[in-house]
């Protein structure tokens, strides 16, 4: 599930250190647990962990899955489009894979219009259990 190890050129040295966190996690991580994981490298506080994830997510390289409070690494970082992100959760093993879907995001343009509303981004999280899971 690595992404990539490098971040991305711009970022502060706190933001480069939690999104490389992301980046090389296995699945999604909380704060807390990015905090845990980069204390050896001077993080102290949850402040520091949430000013790097508000900025990483404002920038589109860090998505937050709602329903399960935690943070990914962006699986399609040279996607400049992400108006509609779609996640699987699984939630025997905790795989997340994340894809952008151009016809989910006009069908649901469509539906909240009718209502007078200009959707500018959604996120559609999915939870259910794997290919791998299911074989199990």
């Amino acid at each position: 599930m690595n992404v990539r190890h490098e971040a991305p050129a711009g970022l502060t040295r706190n933001q480069a250190l939690v999104y490389g966190a992301l980046a090389g996690a296995d699945g999604p991580l909380s704060a807390y647990a990015i905090l845990e994981e980069l204390h050896d490298k001077g993080f102290r506080a949850p402040l520091q962990v949430y000013r790097a994830l508000d900025k990483l997510v404002a920038t589109g390289i860090v998505h937050r899955l709602e329903s399960l409070n935690a943070f990914v690494a962006c699986r399609q970082p040279d996607d400049d489009g992400h108006e509609t992100i779609v996640f699987t959760i699984c939630e025997t093993c905790g795989k997340v894979t994340e894809a952008t879907d151009d016809k989910l995001a006009r069908d649901l343009g469509e539906i909240v219009s009718g209502a007078g509303f200009l959707l500018r981004k959604s996120t559609v999280e999915l939870r259910g259990v794997c290919r791998n899971c299911r074989q199990m």
